[in-house]
C-alpha cells in the first residue's frame, strides 16, 4: 500500500488515539462496569438468598463474566465503536478502512481485551500500542480495527467524491466480499487526495487500483468507464450497502432484490440489470498489483496497457 499512498497519509484524515487517551477511556468504562457489577451483585444477593452456596457461586461467576466480556462487546456493537469512556474522550473504534465495526470486530477485541487489559493489568496493551505506529493493541490487530480521535480541532474529514450520475445504480449486483480492507483503504485515500496529485501520477494510480479491484471481484472491466469514476461508483455502492445494513432493514432506493439480500422485495419490471460479477475468493491480504490467491471464473484484471491502464 505504501506504493500507492505516501507514508504521511492518515486514515481518513483522522488521528489515531494514543495510550493516554485510550487509558483514560478504559478507566472510565471500568468504573461504569464496576458500578453496574455492584448493583447487580446486591440485587442477586437478595434474590438468591434461598439458594445453596454452590448455586450462588455459579450465578456470581456467570454474572461477572457477562459484565467483563459480554457487556463491553454488546456496547461496542450497538454503538458502532463508542463506549461511554470513548464518547467522553472523543474516541471511536472503526475498521481499518474507516467503516463502522460489527459484532465480529467487537467480539475479537473484547476476547483479547480480557488478557491484554484485565489479566495483565494493561501492560500487554500498553506495550503493543507503543510499538504500533497507529497505537493499536493486539485486539485491534487481530480484529482489523483502529481507535481514532473524533474530536480533533482544525482537522476536516475529506469525503469520497460522488460518482457521475450516469453510473448511479450500475454496480448494485457487484460481489465485493473478496475485496480486502487494505484495498478499500488505498482506494479511499486516493479518492480523497486525487486533486492534490499530478494528473499523470493520479491516472496511473487510479488505473492500478481499478485493475486490482476488478481482479478481486473477478469481473471484466466495464467498457467506457474511466478508472477514477469506476472507483467512486464502487465505493459509493459499498457505502450504500453498509448504511442499509446499519440503519434500516429496507433496501436503498434503486437497489434490486438480488443485490439487497434475501427477504426483500423484487425490483420492478423493466429495471435495467446491474453489472453482475461472479464471486471471488476471500481472505487474501491486499498487496498493490497482486492477483487473487485463487483463480476466478471470469477474466482476470487486464495487463498494463489495456483495460483501465492509462495510455503511454
Amino acid at each position: 500500500m505504501s506504493g500507492l499512498v505516501t507514508g504521511d497519509a492518515v486514515v481518513l484524515g483522522l488521528r489515531p488515539a494514543r495510550v493516554p487517551s485510550r487509558g483514560l477511556a478504559f478507566v472510565l468504562d471500568l468504573l461504569v462496569y464496576l458500578a453496574v457489577y455492584l448493583i447487580v451483585t446486591i440485587g442477586l444477593a437478595y434474590s438468591m438468598s434461598s439458594l445453596d452456596e454452590a448455586a450462588q457461586a455459579a450465578v456470581s461467576v456467570a454474572s461477572g463474566l457477562l459484565l467483563v466480556v459480554g457487556v463491553p462487546i454488546g456496547v461496542e456493537t450497538l454503538t458502532h465503536g463508542r463506549s461511554l469512556g470513548k464518547l467522553a474522550c472523543g474516541l471511536r473504534v472503526v475498521r481499518d478502512d474507516g467503516g463502522p465495526i460489527r459484532f465480529r470486530h467487537a467480539l475479537v477485541r473484547g476476547a483479547l481485551g480480557v488478557v491484554e487489559l484485565l489479566l495483565t493489568f494493561g501492560s500487554v496493551a500498553c506495550i503493543a500500542s507503543l510499538a504500533s505506529e497507529r497505537g493499536r493493541r493486539l485486539g485491534d490487530v487481530f480484529a482489523g480495527t483502529l481507535v481514532i480521535r473524533e474530536r480533533v480541532p482544525g482537522v476536516r474529514v475529506m469525503p469520497v467524491p460522488p460518482p457521475p450520475p450516469w453510473l448511479a445504480g450500475r454496480f448494485t449486483g457487484l460481489d465485493l466480499s473478496a475485496v480486502p480492507d487494505g484495498l478499500w483503504l488505498a482506494i479511499r485515500q486516493y479518492l480523497t487526495r486525487m486533486g492534490q496529485l499530478d494528473p499523470q501520477v493520479g491516472a496511473a494510480m487510479a488505473a492500478r487500483l481499478a485493475d486490482d479491484l476488478v481482479a478481486r471481484t473477478g469481473a471484466p472491466p466495464p467498457a467506457g468507464v474511466p478508472a477514477a469514476a469506476f472507483l467512486m461508483a464502487v465505493v459509493h455502492e459499498r457505502q450504500s450497502r453498509d448504511a442499509a445494513r446499519a440503519f434500516t432493514a429496507a433496501p436503498p432506493v434503486g437497489v434490486p432484490a438480488a443485490a439487497a439480500g434475501p427477504g426483500r422485495a423484487p425490483a420492478p419490471a423493466g429495471t435495467p440489470g446491474p453489472w453482475q460479477a461472479p464471486a471471488a475468493p476471500a481472505g487474501a491480504p491486499y498487496a498493490p498489483g497482486a492477483a487473487p490467491s485463487a483463480p476466478v471464473s471470469a477474466p482476470a484484471a487486464p495487463a498494463r496497457g489495456g483495460g483501465f491502464a492509462p495510455p503511454a
